[in-house]
């Protein structure tokens, strides 16, 4: 039986309160087999990844598994335990032990680094098991007068976005744009739609009273409605998350785009301000997208929103987070039906805590 085991930690003042996460996979499947998170008190990072390591070892052990991937965004933890790394440091030294004894009851174990973003779960168990050892509410429900994060210099309790990508359509099969031309979802856009959903439904602060707030475009308003399904909400149409406008180049390919017109179609790539033929520039998009986040930040104050709408329109609001300049847009990649999360502050602020996240869909 081959897994992956996924394994985090953090702690909140290195040294602080921490905590770990660790998830087991099946690797043929991506199916979640076992979930591990538990605080353990006053410790620094690397030790509470390591324990999460540890007890995702031991998880896979216990179900009997021969051949472990490991995958962890600790780059110390990763180096260290594929012997690349002396482990220095007399408090990681018994636990990464006892990991390399767990290890060895397997035919084969590999390490791999990966992004934080790829190990959004195993991080979200890791903080849970904080926040629970702490007796601290979550998040959308901690008073106005606590720093939400604090070495920021934010203050206050954030609007809470969820930021939903519609499901699948035969136009992304295809590759093709795909703007403000109504195009359904396929049944296994559908499908999509509704694991986003049910993943949606089960984050802390979502409730059947929490907005969803959709393109108005078919297949947002699609994915939309499984939101809502799942949460027990209602969807509420906003004009302002519809997709970028591609005029003449809706529904051709990359290639056909470029073949139809070269020297725009380049500095289109290039310069956000350009538009296509009878279409909306990224400035333009940016610009409108910005006007529906601070509606959406008056009107929801410290709440959290859920939105459904397409890649551009959720680009532009990580953008916003990050205070990234425009050619963010062209170097992230947003998956259909993927789950991002940023949250937008009163004083200015913001913090972007999840990226394309498609978990819901192994």
């Amino acid at each position: 039986m081959k897994v992956v085991v996924e394994a985090d930690g953090g702690s909140r003042g290195n040294p602080g309160p921490a905590g770990y996460g660790a998830v087991v996979r099946d690797a043929a499947t991506g199916a979640v087999l076992v979930e591990r998170a538990e605080g353990i008190g006053v410790a620094t990072n690397n030790v509470a990844e390591y324990q999460g390591l540890l007890a995702g070892l031991r998880a896979a052990a216990e179900l009997g598994a021969d051949e472990v991937d490991v995958r962890m965004d600790s780059k110390l933890v990763v180096e260290q335990m594929s012997g690349r790394w002396k482990i220095k440091h007399d408090t990681l030294k018994p636990i990464a032990a006892q990991a390399k004894e767990v290890a060895e009851g397997f035919a084969r174990v590999r390490y791999e680094w990966i992004p934080r973003a790829r190990n959004s779960h195993a991080d979200r168990l890791a903080n849970e098991a904080m926040d629970a050892q702490s007796g601290k509410a979550p998040l959308a429900e901690r008073p106005a007068e606590v720093p939400a994060t604090g070495w920021t210099g934010a203050t206050g309790t954030p609007t809470r976005f969820l930021l939903v990508r519609h499901g699948q359509t035969e136009l992304s099969v295809e590759r093709r744009y795909s703007g403000h031309g109504e195009v359904p979802l396929t049944e296994l856009g559908a499908r999509q739609a509704k694991a986003v959903a049910s993943r949606v439904a089960a984050l802390t602060g979502v409730a059947a009273d929490t907005p969803v707030i959709s393109s108005p475009l078919g297949r947002a308003r699609q994915t939309a409605a499984a939101v809502a399904e799942a949460t027990g909400g209602s969807v509420e149409v906003h004009q302002g998350l519809v997709e970028t406008d591609f005029g003449a180049w809706e529904r051709l390919s990359f290639a056909e785009a470029a073949q139809r017109d070269p020297k725009l179609h380049a500095r289109w790539l290039a310069d956000p301000t350009v538009y296509p033929p009878d279409g909306e520039s990224f400035a333009e998009v940016h610009d409108r997208v910005r006007r529906v986040r601070d509606q959406l930040v008056t009107r929801f104050g410290d709440r959290t929103v859920i939105v459904v709408s397409h890649v551009t329109p959720i680009k532009s609001l990580l953008r916003m987070g990050l205070d990234a300049g425009p050619s963010l847009l062209y170097r992230l990649h947003l998956d259909l039906a993927s789950l991002s999360v940023v949250e937008f502050y009163a004083d200015g602020n913001a913090s972007v805590r999840l990226v394309n996240d498609t978990s819901h869909l192994a």
